[in-house]
């Protein structure tokens, strides 16, 4: 397929996005079947175009002259190719001649857009590439810094790894992999980073040997900090009680040693399937999985007896995802207020059920991948409203799990008394809060 050729399958992939309301990933694997010539270059091109798109969508449509909400996918693509990939009216029109399995021709208008000013007087959640509904939530976290913070999260993510120590060491596994060309995380002393290539794509790490043998697992900076900063002790007794496919799993056991106990629930069974296959690659002996039973609610309480037993309780709650946005730039515009208030709901209900396992002088540890001060300090302090007998630990004794790079973070972070929040635009990873409570009774 020629570039222009690629511009237009990608217009016609946001037409099917944006009519149909589906994640990009499925439409894109549609477009796949139905154009088989299209060889894996052409594919990746195109899901780079695609996601590049996405990424600066408010922004594509506001410089073209679209209302929010009735943007046009040819416009939405021309303005991404001048934002994103900073070409000029000129070369975008040599893209856009007519030709044969390329794009019409730039309007005289279109033309004029792309030559004229871009983002000077739009407002912030067009400047940051957000829903204009989570300006007020974002600017409530971020204030006058919400169009900045928005604009990381509209970038491209790397390719994280945590170096599992069970298996190997960061130098060895750096070695393996040094045809990635990996550079050390900026805070994770387990973090191996790899830039993604000219087409945003990432190197097919699940086929490299350090991987299929356990030595490295796929997990952002972000996610391996906030298992480092729950910091589980060996010997202990360790709750994941939303592991999913259990990336904090594998995390914790490694900085456990294999040591202790470390029980792994989720309750949904879809989300738990993957984790029997990765805990056996990572060499993960200290993990028992324990799987729900009968349908919601009705099956026996397979952790009951885990009850005031726990040293540490991890809750890796189920969130609007606002800090992945540059790993999933479709979710953030098909998500609704409604979903907000429901997450919120789902985290109260699973916070108080986790408090039950957590022993005196045991922790708490509240995790989400969202930005929004509703699902996290929000939560922490209605949590503390209700269960009298915690009380939330300090950010600078949190950090301590770091070492010196513990004070590094808590500079770079937003800091509150509730938790630590990561963001791209500060800490260069997904975006996390990781708040720690500890019961005193």
């Amino acid at each position: 397929m020629t570039p222009a050729a690629r511009i237009s399958a990608a217009i016609e992939v946001i037409a099917g996005i944006l009519a149909e309301r589906r994640p990009a990933a499925d439409v894109l694997t549609e477009w796949g079947r139905r154009h088989r010539f299209a060889g894996s270059g052409d594919r990746a091109a195109l899901s780079s175009l695609v996601y590049d798109t996405l990424r600066r969508r408010a922004s594509a449509g506001w410089i073209m002259g679209q209302p929010a909400g009735e943007e046009t996918p040819r416009a939405l693509v021309l303005g991404m190719l001048h934002l994103a990939r900073g070409l000029d009216a000129e070369a975008i029109g040599r893209l856009c001649d007519g030709s044969r399995f390329a794009p019409e021709p730039l309007t005289d208008e279109e033309a004029a857009r792309l030559a004229g000013d871009t983002l000077g007087e739009a407002p912030a959640h067009v400047r940051g590439d957000y829903p204009e509904w989570l300006d007020a939530p974002l600017a409530r976290v971020f204030g006058d810094d919400r169009a900045e913070e928005g604009a990381a999260l509209a970038g491209r993510a790397p390719l994280d790894l945590r170096v599992n120590t069970l298996k190997s060491d960061v130098g060895k596994a750096a070695q393996q992999l040094a045809h990635l060309d990996p550079v050390p995380g900026a805070w994770s002393p387990l973090a191996l980073r790899i830039a993604p290539n000219a087409d945003g794509k990432a190197p097919p790490l699940t086929a490299e040997p350090a991987y299929l043998k356990g030595s490295v697992e796929i997990q952002d900076e972000g996610s391996q900090l906030a298992a480092i900063l729950a910091a589980p002790a060996r010997g202990a007794q360790v709750l994941d009680l939303c592991a999913g496919g259990g990336g904090k799993t594998l995390a914790l056991a490694a900085l456990m040693d294999n040591a202790g106990q470390l029980y792994a629930y989720d309750d949904d069974l879809r989300r738990l399937a993957p984790i029997h296959e990765r805990v056996q690659r990572a060499g993960a002996h200290n993990v028992q999985i324990r799987s729900p039973k009968g349908r919601a609610g009705t099956g026996p309480d397979v952790l009951a007896d885990l009850e005031w037993r726990m040293d540490l309780v991890l809750v890796d709650a189920p969130c609007t995802g606002t800090g992945t946005w540059r790993r999933n730039p479709d979710a953030k515009w098909r998500m609704r207020p409604g979903a907000l208030a429901e997450r919120v709901k789902e985290q109260a209900e699973i916070l108080d059920a986790a408090a039950r396992f957590v022993k005196p002088g045991g922790r708490l540890a509240y995790i989400t991948c969202s930005l929004l001060d509703e699902e996290n300090v929000d939560q922490v302090r209605a949590f503390l409203g209700r269960h009298s007998g915690f009380r939330a630990l300090p950010p600078a004794e949190a950090v301590l799990a770091l070492g010196e790079r513990g004070i590094a973070l808590r500079a770079a972070a937003l800091e509150r008394p509730e938790g630590l929040l990561l963001t791209p635009r500060r800490t260069g990873t997904d975006g996390f809060f990781v708040s720690l409570m500890v019961r005193d009774a």
